[in-house]
């Protein structure tokens, strides 16, 4: 059975793909595989059976490469192409996983900053007394502040760095800011992750793992020039660990040398960057092994 690619269509003309994706669109297609379209803005507004509406009948298994989508809106995904004959080769529980910080933090607990999180939804920021205790779990000195996805590093004094987390009220100045900024697109709730000093002149490593074996190394999409190559030894029995088909994982160099794991995420929603080659990526993708539903492990 062959492997299909499922990419996001483009908001404006929704017969062709985003153009953000049309490189991978034109390797899967030169490498004989099939692309689909998925509507990723129905998807988000919960009308899931529009945001499939164009992906062919029977396709069988494939393969996600687009925008995030939040994990309960996946699991929608998920049944929608299930209904259709189509099957995620990432199940809802693998996307959540590698998605979701506290679904991989246990997995990388050695060899990425120490974290603590708690929920909360959209507009609500915790308050002062629940942040001490999950700042207390950390080690003391600086901190940073992000949802179980995603930071807002580029608004770094005003929304991310947390110079003194035994300075209750300014973590609580922070963390309000940062949920009132991240509006409704903040996802989980917040986590509080100690803050390690990392080489800028190295830049971060953007590896992409495939069923436990690494497949790629590209630079991180922010610096794309800058390409570190890490020792991936210690690496891989930790992105085996996490049992999820398809992971990125972005790996710095702390101020003393030592390689460390700085953000996991599900690969079909890592972004590839500039300069690396799509065809590099799908190739490995576009071939695995699956099983009559496209299913492969267990759906943590």
């Amino acid at each position: 059975m062959t492997v299909s690619l499922l990419l996001c269509d483009d908001p404006l003309r929704p017969a062709r793909c985003d153009p953000h994706f049309a490189p991978q669109a034109a390797a899967a297609r030169a490498a004989g595989a099939e692309v689909a379209l998925l509507d990723h803005d129905a998807l988000l507004r919960g009308d899931t059976d529009e945001a499939v509406r164009r992906v062919p009948r029977g396709l069988g298994a494939v393969w996600y490469r687009g925008w995030m989508i939040p994990a309960a809106a996946y699991a929608e995904l998920d049944t929608a192409l299930a209904g259709r004959g189509v099957h995620l080769l990432t199940t809802p529980g693998m996307y959540r996983a590698a998605h979701e910080l506290p679904g991989w933090y246990a997995a990388f607990a050695e060899m990425t900053p120490t974290s603590a999180w708690m929920p909360c939804e959209p507009g609500r920021p915790p308050g002062p007394d629940a942040l001490a205790r999950a700042a207390a779990r950390l080690p003391a000195g600086p901190g940073i502040v992000k949802d179980f996805v995603k930071s807002r590093k580029h608004e770094w004094d005003e929304a991310c760095y947390l110079p003194d987390l035994a300075d209750t009220p300014a973590v609580h100045a922070v963390v309000s800011r940062f949920v009132e900024r991240q509006e409704d697109s903040l996802t989980g709730g917040i986590v509080l992750r100690a803050f390690e000093d990392f080489r800028r002149d190295t830049g971060e490593a953007r590896i992409w793992w495939l069923d436990g074996e690494a497949v790629l190394a590209t630079g991180h999409p922010d610096t794309p020039g800058l390409r570190p190559v890490p020792d991936l030894d210690p690496v891989r029995p930790l992105v085996r660990g996490l049992d999820c088909r398809f992971v990125a994982t972005d790996l710095a160099r702390r101020t003393d040398g030592t390689w460390r794991v700085v953000e996991v995420g599900d690969g079909q929603v890592s972004d590839l960057g500039a300069g690396a080659d799509p065809a590099a990526l799908l190739g490995p993708l576009l071939a695995v092994e699956h099983g009559p539903e496209g299913r492969w492990g267990r759906d943590a």
